[in-house]
């Protein structure tokens, strides 16, 4: 029976033993092989005395010892912590003091360049390195050992978790974009709802192989593991680099599914996919914001047989709704409706249930809801609260995670993303969901990528501010402005255009980070006159 995270993967061991399970580069490891491992890696972190709910940090970019170490941290019966590769050593540092890391897996490189912090994580006893078999040897109250040592610690051991499908199984770090990172504690029960509910709507088969390209750190991203393993499918591991590497691999390993979020999908549609991927790639999924819908139609000009998923998900619940296939002719700006095993709903501020067509608050509920901000009650309580319309006489009260975001519905039930609360930008009296701006500036078919901001204005609150990496050399800021005023009311056209010729910049899970460029452009109109 599968109770925790980890009996996925042992399961299809047990069902499928010489079934490739990851890839990586030149390297196939099968489900028995990677359950071997994972096993090995277990029972040597119990050699190194770790507790039950203790956590074992992860920093490696994509590997096969990245995932042994995550689920191995799992059957050991402690609680895995991906970081993500991205993140400099002061990041890492507070995400290791934050939640009391015990055990840190990572490489020789990446703990030179921590050294500086590590010395400040007094909870840390053992530093893993995957690349590294010398000897084991100590440095300040750490011990460094490499990682054929942590697999021999203990050979004649089969160790199993303790935990129960309650207890904590992941902390993942939200990329922090205000203020420190928040670690969501997932559950077991958590993880693998999500992973059964996503592979019955992608009806996942065993037969599948996912691209894997997202960071693991990420919800999405380590999503592309759980729901292969529920299906005994293969994941192809890769660290994103360039769009053209994603279209190479997928066409070189055969993909059939691709998850990317929407800055990814923007380029990869502007490029020409050959015969190959074309013929392989069953479908492709989005989350992590609004697709452009001239994006998305220049997807399925390229991608004729590949079905697209449209999806809504946040961290706190793993994943929240989806957009049927045959839905997406009739109503492409949807983001759908529960997923399998979810309930959302649709209120105002004070929790009664909005009308059809009213903005309100989306609220989710059901199995998929974390367990709340690992040592932040106050936020904890801000986001996880009562259920709206729970009936009093339950004698206990059921959470749900509020999200924060605004949505609608329509007459038929579909919900439609309008933005998010601290995203809105509000001007001249109005409440404005930036990525309606954005649609525009992507429809005018001169811009690469955009961002709606809004920045503080003396006379209007907040004026829209758009900043856009542009498609081509010719680009021409007044016909896109021209384009907006044709588009949209007065109060949402843009004020300013400003122009990048690099990528707009990115938060740690890839999307475009819009507050780092509100940041960069507080100043624009403070000499203007109010």
């Amino acid at each position: 029976m599968v109770r925790l995270l980890h009996d996925l993967l042992f399961a299809q061991a047990d069902r499928q033993p010489d079934a490739p399970a990851i890839r990586h580069r030149q390297a196939t490891l099968n489900y028995a092989a990677l359950a071997t491992q994972v096993q090995a890696v277990a029972n040597g972190l119990r050699s190194l005395d770790l507790a039950r709910a203790e956590r074992v940090a992860v920093y490696l970019p994509k590997r096969m010892e990245t995932v042994a170490a995550l689920f191995g941290a799992a059957r050991a019966g402690g609680v895995f912590v991906p970081v993500n590769p991205l993140l400099k050593p002061e990041q890492v540092g507070y995400i290791l003091r934050d939640c009391n890391v015990r055990v840190l897996i990572t490489s020789r490189d990446r703990a030179e360049l921590l050294e500086p912090v590590l010395t400040h994580c007094p909870d840390l006893h053992s530093v893993v390195l995957v690349d590294d078999d010398g000897a084991a040897r100590h440095w300040h109250h750490l011990r460094f050992l490499g990682w054929s040592e942590l697999l021999a610690a203990n050979p004649s051991a089969c160790v199993s978790s303790p935990a129960i499908d309650i207890d904590m199984a992941a902390i993942l770090y939200t990329s922090g974009s205000t203020g420190k990172p928040k670690g969501v504690v997932l559950s077991h029960r958590n993880m693998l709802a999500g992973a059964y509910s996503v592979a019955e709507y992608l009806d996942n088969r065993a037969s599948d192989r996912l691209l894997a390209v997202l960071p693991f750190s990420f919800d999405y991203g380590l999503s592309q593991l759980t729901t292969a393993f529920v299906a005994g499918a293969s994941v192809v591991l890769m660290d994103y680099l360039l769009p053209r590497d994603v279209v190479t691999l997928v066409t070189r390993e055969g993909i059939t599914g691709l998850a990317a979020v929407p800055p990814m999908w923007v380029q990869l549609a502007q490029l020409e996919w050959p015969a190959a991927a074309v013929d392989s790639l069953r479908y492709i999924t989005n989350s992590g914001g609004a697709m452009p819908r001239a994006t998305l139609d220049a997807l399925r000009r390229a991608l004729p047989r590949t079905t697209p998923f449209l999806m809504y998900g946040l961290t706190e619940a793993f994943r929240s709704t989806y957009l049927p296939p045959a839905e997406i002719d009739r109503r492409p700006d949807s983001i759908g409706k529960a997923i399998p095993n979810a309930e959302i709903l649709v209120v105002r501020e004070d929790g009664t249930p909005c009308a059809s067509g009213e903005p309100g608050e989306l609220v989710h509920r059901g199995a998929l809801v974390a367990l709340g901000y690992w040592n932040d009650p106050a936020k904890t309580a801000e986001r996880f609260r009562p259920v709206p319309g729970q009936d009093p006489a339950l004698p206990l009260t059921e959470l749900a995670v509020w999200s924060g975001d605004t949505v609608r519905l329509d007459e038929d039930g579909f919900l439609y993303f309008i933005g998010r609360k601290d995203d809105m930008i509000k001007t001249s009296g109005y409440r404005v969901s930036p990525t309606e701006i954005e649609e525009v500036l992507y429809n005018s078919a001169q811009v690469a990528e955009a961002a709606a901001l809004g920045i503080a204005h003396p006379a209007l609150g907040q004026a829209v501010v758009a900043v856009v990496k542009p498609l081509q050399e010719t680009f021409d800021s007044a016909a896109l402005l021209t384009h907006c005023k044709r588009q949209l009311p007065n109060f949402m056209v843009p004020l300013h255009i400003a122009t990048r010729s690099a990528d707009l910049p990115r938060n740690p899970n890839g999307k475009i980070d819009r507050k780092s460029l509100a940041a960069e452009l507080a100043t624009l109109f403070q000499d203007t006159a109010p």
